[in-house]
């Protein structure tokens, strides 16, 4: 399954374009673009980024509770978010 977002409407609500979106969140605008289309779904940590730049939670951002993506060292294989996970990255993201 792939991410439903709202991210582009969160990004409208900040007034912000999606180059600077990508700065924001340490991205390429084109990154930003693959993700609001639901062509790309980010890492655990980059959806935690994206939702503390949007000042909502990972939920609000995302249509469904759970997505799938693809972790930059396994890319190979996708899986299913859990909970552990989340919260072991938003430790990381210090959020």
């Amino acid at each position: 399954m792939i991410l439903r977002n709202r991210l582009k409407e969160r990004r409208a609500a900040l007034n912000v374009n999606q180059q600077e979106m990508g700065r924001l969140c340490g991205v390429s605008r084109q990154t930003i673009s693959l993700i609001e289309r639901g062509d790309y779904s980010p890492s655990v940590t980059l959806a935690l980024t994206i939702a503390k730049v949007c000042g909502v939670t990972v939920e609000e951002v995302a249509k469904c509770a759970s997505f799938m993506v693809k972790d930059e060292d396994l890319a190979h294989y996708p899986y299913t978010v859990t909970e552990e996970m989340i919260v072991e990255a938003a430790r990381k993201l210090d959020y």
